[in-house]
Order: C-alpha cells, then sequence, then structure tokens
C-alpha cells in the first residue's frame, strides 16, 4: 500500500514549434509556440514493509509507466528519476526571531509542531517539516504572536551566539526596512551586534554577503555617519579577514560597497590589482582583479611585489596570506568635521590578513588610480591622502602623510603611498561650503532682499529719470548710474539658477559674465561715489572738471568690460557652472538646486572680484574717514542752534556707508566662530541695498517728495509747482548789510551741485543774509549743519565774486534762487 503525500506541478520551457501557412501576403508563414510538457515532484509513502529497496523501484516506476488515458487528457511519462528519502525527521532547532525564541522539537516530516508565543502563551506559532530528499524546517507561522522586538533598542536584550547569527541578522533587516534613517543610539545597537556576529560566528559567503547588505542599507541611509565610520570600516574589514569557505578568491557586493578576498602564495606574489569598472548610485560596483584598468574605471589600485616581504610566515596549519580589497562609493560615509578641502573621489582600500608588521614605509610604492566625481576641469588644486583611524579624538579624519600626487588630469587622480590603508582624493575648493540648513536660510534670505531691491531700485531710478529738476546735479545723476548697476546685478542674480537649468552652456556663460560685469560695474560706481564726494566737499579748490559725467560713465561702465573681456581672453572657460562636464553635458537638464553659472576659476575670482573690490572698498573707506573728520570741523564751525541729534547723525552715517557700498567689506570677515551670523548680516545689508538707497534717497529727501506730491497726487495732497520754486527770486533780491557787517574771508567754491543736499543759511543778529556754501549729497548728516559761510560782495548784491581761475558751477545760479525761494 502506498500513499502520496506531496504533490507539486513545474511547467518546463519545453515547447514545440508548429509551422502554418498564413493568408497575409507580407509574410506566408508564421511559427507558433505550444506548451507540450508538464513534470511533478512528489513524495510517496510505501506503508507496507519491503525488504528489497530495489524491488520497490522498479514497482513504482512500473506503475508511472503505464499511459492513461480517460478521452479527455492523456498523460505519458518519461524520465523518471526515483531516489529514496533517507531523512524522515527535522532535528530539533532554537529559532529567533522578533516574535522571541522558538524551540522547535524533533517532528517526523510531513507533520507541524506547534508551539506558545513567548509574549502571549495562549496563543500557538506552527511550523511544518516538509518531507523530502532533505527534509527540513519550513519558515514558521507566527501571524497570532506579538512582536517581543519592536524597536532596534530592543535588539541590546538580544544575546548574539553562534547558532542564532543568522536569525539576529534577519531581525536586523526586518527593523531597518521601513527606517530611512537612524540615530545615534540606533546607529551604536546595530553595529554591535554586526560586531558580535563577525566575532562568534563562521563568516560563511552567505553571511558576510548579509552583513554587506545590511552595512550598504545603513550607508544609503540619511543617518549621520560621522562618528561611526570607523566601526564601519573595521566591521567591513573584518569580514574579508574572517570569512572561510571559499575557493581562491571571492567577492560580496551591495549598492555601494564592495569586498574582495583573494588568497596568496608567498613565493609566486608578483603584483596584483583590483579595480571598480564601472558604478552609479544605488547599484552594485562590478569588480575585475589582476586586469589592466579599462575605460571608464571608477577606482584601481595596484599593489607592489615587495609586499610579500609582510606576508605571515607559513606554519602548520595555518591558512594562506589573504588580501582584501575594499571599495566604498558613497562619500557621505568619510565626512568629516574638518572644514576646508573635500572628497571627490570613491574610496579604495587594501590590508593583509594577519600582517607580521604593519605594512607602511615600503620601498616600492602603491599605485593608486581614482576617478573624480566632479571633472576637475579648472585644475583645482588635489591632493593625495588616507584614512587616519587616530584623528579627531579616534573619529578618523584624512591624512596625507606618506601619499604624494604622481599626476592629475580633469577626470582621474593617480596617487603614490607607502602603505596600505584606505585612499582617497581631497579636492579644495578655497570656497568652503555651509551646511544645507544655512545655505537654504541664506539663499531664501539673498533671493527675497534681491527681489525686493530690485523693486525698489526701479522706483528710484523712474523717480529721478521722470522728474528733470531731480537729475540736474551730479550726486543725482552718479546716484542713477549706481542704482542701474544695482538693478541689473539683482536681477541677474534672481534669473541665474533658471538660465542654468536649460542645461546650455552658452547661455550659462552669458549668464555668469553679465553678472560678473554688474557687480564689478557696482563697485565702480561705489569707488565714483566715493571720489565724487572727496572733489566736492574736501578739494573744493580749482576742481573744475569738463564732461565730467561723461567721463564718469565711461569709467563706470568701461572699467568692468574691459575686466570682463580680458577674463574671457586669458580663459574662455572660465564661467560657466561645475555641473557642465563636458560638451556634450551641456544637452542635459542640471539640477537646478546645485547649478549656478559664475566665475569656475579660483584665480580670476580672486583677481577679477576679491582685488577688484578690495581696492575700491579700501578707497571708499580713506574717502569715508576724510569726509566724517571734514563734517566734524564744519560741525565745531557752525553757529550755536543748527546743531542736531544723535539719531539724525547717526541716519547721515548711515546713508553714506550703504552709499559707498562698505557693507560689502563684511564679506571680507566671514571666517572663525562668528562665520555664520556675518554671514546672515552681509546677505541681509547687500540684498537690501537698493531698499536702503530707496529710503534715504528718495523716502527721505524733502525735493523728491515734493516731486511726487506735485505729479502724483491729487486732492489735498497736491502740491502747485509754484509753491516749490520761486519766481521772483533771484540773486540782485537780497537785503542789504548793515553798515561795517563782520568779515568771513572764506574764498569762492566751485562746488559740485545737488539737488538732494538742502543748503542752510545761518540768520544773524543784523538784516544782513549770508549765502551758504553748496556741498555733495552726504545724507542727513551734512543737512544737519550749518556749513561755512561764502564770502559777500561788497556791493551787497549777495553775489559770488568772480576770482581769477574758479568758475562758478553750472547751475548754481539755479540752485540760489531755488533755496531763496524756499525762505
Amino acid at each position: 500500500m502506498m500513499m502520496v503525500l506531496d504533490l507539486q506541478m513545474l511547467p518546463e520551457d519545453h515547447r514545440h514549434r508548429l509551422r502554418r501557412r498564413s493568408t497575409n501576403p507580407i509574410s506566408d508563414e508564421v511559427f507558433v509556440y505550444k506548451v507540450s510538457r508538464e513534470s511533478c515532484v512528489f513524495q510517496v509513502q510505501v506503508m507496507m514493509s519491503s525488504s528489497d529497496t530495489q524491488e520497490m523501484e522498479e514497482l513504482i516506476r512500473g506503475l508511472l509507466l503505464e499511459p492513461y488515458d480517460n478521452g479527455a487528457i492523456s498523460v505519458a511519462t518519461e524520465d523518471i528519476q526515483i531516489s529514496q528519502i533517507l531523512i524522515f525527521n527535522c532535528h530539533a532547532h532554537s529559532h529567533l526571531t522578533r516574535k522571541g525564541l522558538f524551540d522547535w522539537p524533533t517532528t517526523s516530516g510531513g507533520r507541524n509542531a506547534t508551539q506558545p508565543c513567548p509574549k502571549n502563551p495562549n496563543f500557538y506559532a506552527t511550523r511544518h517539516c516538509k518531507l523530502s530528499l532533505e527534509t527540513q524546517w519550513m519558515a514558521p507561522e507566527l501571524e497570532v504572536c506579538s512582536l517581543v522586538v519592536e524597536t532596534i533598542p530592543d535588539l541590546d536584550h538580544v544575546k548574539v551566539t553562534p547558532d542564532n547569527a543568522l536569525d539576529v541578522i534577519d531581525m536586523i533587516v526586518s527593523l531597518l526596512k521601513n527606517l530611512s534613517a537612524l540615530n545615534f543610539k540606533e546607529l551604536a545597537t546595530v553595529l554591535n551586534k554586526l560586531e558580535d556576529i563577525v566575532d562568534l560566528s563562521v563568516v560563511t559567503p552567505n553571511l558576510g554577503q548579509a552583513l554587506i547588505n545590511i552595512i550598504s542599507d545603513i550607508l544609503e541611509s540619511d543617518s549621520d555617519l560621522l562618528p561611526f565610520t570607523n566601526a564601519i570600516l573595521n566591521i567591513t574589514e573584518a569580514v574579508g579577514d574572517s570569512m572561510v569557505g571559499y575557493d581562491g578568491s571571492s567577492t560580496l557586493v551591495a549598492p555601494g560597497i564592495a569586498v574582495t578576498v583573494v588568497d596568496v602564495l608567498p613565493g609566486q606574489f608578483g603584483s596584483l590589482t583590483f579595480g571598480v569598472s564601472s558604478y552609479s548610485e544605488g547599484q552594485k560596483p562590478e569588480i575585475f582583479i589582476n586586469r589592466y584598468p579599462l575605460n571608464g574605471t571608477v577606482a584601481f589600485i595596484s599593489l607592489p611585489s615587495v609586499l610579500q616581504d609582510s606576508f605571515p610566515q607559513g606554519g602548520f596549519n595555518q591558512s594562506p596570506p589573504r588580501v582584501t580589497f575594499q571599495f566604498f562609493g558613497i562619500p557621505m560615509l568619510f565626512k568629516t568635521s574638518q572644514k576646508g578641502a573635500m572628497l571627490n573621489t570613491f574610496v579604495v582600500s587594501a590590508s593583509v590578513t594577519n600582517a607580521s608588521s604593519p605594512i607602511k614605509d615600503l620601498v616600492e610604492d602603491v599605485k593608486v588610480t581614482l576617478q573624480h566625481l566632479t571633472p576637475n576641469k579648472l585644475h583645482r588644486e588635489v591632493q593625495c591622502v588616507y584614512w587616519n583611524f587616530n584623528k579627531n579624538n579616534g573619529d578618523g579624519g584624512w591624512d596625507d602623510y606618506g601619499c604624494r600626487e604622481h599626476n592629475s588630469s580633469s577626470d582621474y587622480t593617480t596617487c603614490l603611498c607607502d602603505h596600505l590603508t584606505h585612499f582617497g582624493v581631497l579636492l579644495d575648493p578655497n570656497r568652503t561650503p555651509l551646511d544645507p540648513v544655512n545655505e537654504q536660510i541664506l539663499t531664501i534670505i539673498t533671493y527675497i532682499g534681491c527681489g525686493v531691491s530690485s523693486l525698489f531700485l526701479g522706483i528710484t531710478v523712474l523717480t529721478y529719470t521722470a522728474f528733470e529738476k531731480l537729475r540736474r546735479d551730479y550726486p543725482s545723476q552718479i546716484l542713477i548710474n549706481l542704482s542701474l548697476a544695482l538693478l541689473g546685478l539683482n536681477l541677474v542674480f534672481l534669473l541665474n539658477s533658471w538660465l542654468s537649468s536649460w542645461g546650455v552652456y552658452g547661455l550659462c556663460v552669458v549668464a555668469a559674465s553679465t553678472m560678473h560685469y554688474f557687480l564689478l560695474a557696482s563697485f565702480t560706481w561705489m569707488g565714483l561715489e566715493a571720489v565724487n564726494m572727496y572733489f566736492a566737499l574736501v578739494k573744493v579748490f580749482n576742481v573744475y572738471v569738463p564732461s565730467y559725467i561723461l567721463k564718469f560713465c565711461i569709467l563706470g561702465w568701461g572699467i568692468p568690460l574691459v575686466i570682463c573681456v580680458l577674463v574671457l581672453i586669458v580663459n574662455r572657460e572660465v564661467y560657466g557652472s561645475h555641473l557642465y562636464n563636458d560638451a556634450q553635458s551641456s544637452l542635459n537638464l542640471l539640477d537646478s538646486s546645485d547649478s549656478f553659472c559664475w566665475l569656475q576659476d579660483d584665480v580670476a575670482f580672486y583677481v577679477s572680484v576679491v582685488a577688484y573690490a578690495v581696492l575700491i572698498f579700501l578707497f571708499n573707506i580713506a574717502v569715508f574717514v576724510v569726509v566724517l573728520i571734514q563734517i566734524r570741523r564744519m560741525r565745531a564751525n557752525s553757529p550755536a542752534g543748527t546743531r542736531r541729534g544723535l539719531i539724525h547723525d547717526l541716519r547721515g552715517v548711515a546713508s553714506l556707508t550703504l552709499l559707498l557700498g562698505l557693507t560689502w567689506t563684511i564679506g571680507f570677515y566671514t571666517w572663525g566662530p562668528a562665520r555664520i551670523v556675518l554671514l546672515y548680516l552681509f546677505s541681509g545689508l547687500n540684498s537690501l541695498q537698493g531698499l536702503f538707497i530707496f529710503f534715504f534717497h528718495c523716502l527721505m529727501k524733502e525735493n523728491v517728495r515734493r516731486q511726487w506730491r506735485i505729479h502724483l497726487c491729487f486732492g489735498r495732497f497736491r502740491l502747485e509747482e509754484h509753491s516749490e520754486w520761486s519766481n521772483s527770486a533771484s540773486v540782485g533780491v537780497m537785503p542789504k548789510p548793515r553798515a561795517n557787517p563782520p568779515r568771513t574771508s572764506v574764498p569762492s567754491v566751485r562746488s559740485v551741485k545737488s539737488s538732494s543736499t538742502d543748503s542752510t543759511s545761518a540768520s544773524s543778529d543784523s538784516s544782513r543774509r549770508e549765502l551758504s556754501c553748496k556741498r555733495p549729497d552726504l545724507g542727513f548728516f551734512v543737512n544737519s549743519l550749518a556749513l561755512p559761510r561764502a564770502q559777500v560782495n561788497p556791493s551787497g548784491t549777495g553775489a559770488l565774486p568772480n576770482q581769477r581761475g574758479i568758475h562758478p558751477a553750472p547751475g548754481w545760479r539755479s540752485q540760489l534762487l531755488s533755496e531763496q525761494g524756499q525762505r
């Protein structure tokens, strides 16, 4: 008597091809595939005793070979294989899961075993013992049981043993499945368990692969790996050192990581190479051994023959020397707390298991070739380094001892080192990046500030150009040009990332060069503001300059153009974005979060921007100090009752500071402990410079507000034209001075006229009126002063004497008329 215990149908890929004629005029025949064969596997339990196994197999074979046909189904058997099941029981097994420890007893094949749930004993878990050629336990059914290990910290209560290593790995994999990031405590717990597994278990290739998969999951998470870099590197190296059960060599690969172990014979060791032919994020690296590097190889390391001197001495029952290679495709693992250069390659390492001595000071160098993550087309400084486990108080860091650069191109760097460890190449960007949070906040502040400044700079330019009476004087014309330069700078900055996102290299060059031009133009016009102030306030004698504003415009707009053209002549690739790797990459869309078109050459940046700005602002600071000293002298000579308060003085200083662009000098101090604070101050003040110009030179200027009221307001807010300018005022219409008036010996002044500065006249006890001296646009500070008085003509007309060599300023008479009308 026999009984079938288990039956499994297995479809095979054995098909017949049938040819059929087709009515299609294009094709006269088609092929149709039809499944014609099935296979099955089943177990038969023989209930009757038989002493001859061979006889029983022949009986079963004969029964299977008999044809079967009931009209609908026809069965013909062939290729029959009959094997005797020798293992009838599943052995007792302790199984550790997240739902607790289950001790499954010895169970006969084909039967189920039950065990109470550790956390809720009223419920039972079941596990099937499958009868087969190798009778084995199936996966347990634990749905009715509650979790015992619910979170990663619960692993602290789980003890790792040689028997439950794979069970603990399964638990860790299950816990990591739905986590995008691990905190410090969770990372420490997981890594401690992995260390225990490597130390206590026999690391087979299967167990090693499971360990590498977990490390890969950790590396690809958003966790802060900085405190655990050394631990991860040690675990990875220990996996390679401890692995057994392979023949000659073995490679374990997972996304972002690879470990290769190679057994070598000391007497036959000549050289050994390891390389990674290709790798992309999220994919498994492709490894090759003892081959020359291929095109596109991302990492390559060649070990010299002199390395055999460090192999362990062969002894009784000692395993052969082993070289372990490691590849790490996730540079964030090696992010350190050090400021400055950044890792620009993947990391590759080599080590010798049980070396007789530390492998260092090799006579023949280890050769390492690494591909750059960001092409170094501008040939910035690179540095060959290794990972020093002892730096940064044991957290590890990059060190260059024993390593030197052999050669470097835009895509690759080859290093020579006299020791074995983890190797990489650092790129010095010279402009240290910020952390992502502060960088995002500063970006938002800058974009908002530039948008606001663009609006108010536009209003300022329209105000001064629309009203002819406001743009008559030199300071106002200089202010218009400065506002235009700042407006262009802000607009190009706002459009820069969007233009870069198009992925057109030529468009990026235009955006970068235009932004460079307007930045230099802004600095230049700030410097010309200082020049005008110096001529008007300090050097007031014999400063007549023909075509004054025309020459200023040539300098203000011409010098930046010359600098930009020279930069392009010296290096045509100086403008662009670091995301443009080559000519072909310009056809691809760029990631707008990282793309920004600007100067990509440090020499060009420091010469054409930093050095130029330093010269401009050193001059502006000097003029600023001289102006303050001059104003202090004027203040000391001003009549009583004309001085104003501290707030008014501070407004004047702020107006001068913003007009001369002195807030830009904060950028030279954005380093050290106060770097972040100064960057926020720098971004806020300079991105809002246009708003401040509008505030001080439009909103707070009385003559600008008058023009608004005359031309823009209605009803009772409107101001009539004649209320501002007196038609009857003239230079000759002035009261006569009293007899024997006090004489003030001040020479005639050829000053630059300013509609934004209201000159004041101090009244004496007599009926004589004295004229006030004209000064440049110095904001509220100057407006608060009674400036030195000009000498009065003895004729009593009030006209200034026309001395030889001193010519009155253009428009001086009309300005004086306006002052008389305002009285």
